[in-house]
């Protein structure tokens, strides 16, 4: 698999660049945001490491630049710890984050972990399956989903997200509960995490986002998705 990593630091930029390839993973690499936003058109490209400051286009700008053609995932890396940075990150359209400094370990046990749940089919399902609830077609293939003959992009997250609500209709999931099953137990992240994802869900797939018919929310407990 072959992962761009972003930063203008070039110390960083090799220490990863040598410890991803010790890990198997063929490494591109970039320095600037214009140079980021040129190489992620490559369809190879299986995840984007991607730091918030940058010249020339900062990682903000980028990140919603290459949403606009590619849902490729991203995993924002920023020396900033306050929360607004990590929650703009998620809202242009990021799956994870790392805050500087990090242990190397960190960074790619994350990588394993977002390109694991792309790239391995559900248990019992080809590539080619897909999962039908109501009007709305959950395809494994592409990772997007089809609601009334319009197909939405999802980033991997999002996906997992649709998922797991399509298959427990009805069940009502707490924002902790959502953050473990889709991110995982040890994630360091908080639970507004889970609220900007289902955010930007809600924003792909209803028709009024205020008022959703799909993704609905139990007041006081979490999320549910609508019984067919």
């Amino acid at each position: 698999m072959k992962i761009l990593v972003v930063d203008d630091e070039k110390l960083l930029v090799k220490g990863l660049k040598y410890n991803l390839e010790q890990d198997g993973y063929q490494v591109e690499t970039a320095f600037d945001g214009e140079e980021a936003v040129r190489l992620a058109h490559d369809d190879s490209i299986d995840l984007i490491l991607l730091d918030i400051m940058l010249p020339k286009m900062d990682g903000l700008s980028v990140c919603r630049a290459i949403r606009g053609f590619s849902n490729v995932p991203i995993i924002m890396l920023s020396a900033k710890s306050e929360d607004i940075d990590k929650i703009l990150g998620l809202e242009y359209g990021a799956d994870d984050y790392i805050t500087k400094p990090f242990n190397v370990r960190e960074v790619t046990s994350r990588i394993k972990a977002i390109l694991r749940r792309v790239s391995t089919p559900v248990a019992g399902k080809t590539t080619s399956d897909i999962l039908v609830s109501g009007d709305i077609t959950l395809d494994y293939n592409f990772r997007h989903i089809i609601i009334n003959s319009k197909t939405i992009d999802l980033t991997s997250k999002e996906f997992d997200l649709m998922e797991l609500f399509i298959k427990n209709p009805g069940k009502v999931y707490t924002r902790e509960n959502l953050l473990d099953i889709a991110w995982g137990f040890d994630y360091p992240g908080d639970v507004r995490t889970v609220d900007v994802h289902v955010r930007r869900l809600r924003e792909k797939i209803e028709e009024n986002p205020a008022e959703p018919n799909y993704i609905k929310t139990k007041w006081g407990v979490g999320y549910y998705y609508k019984k067919d």
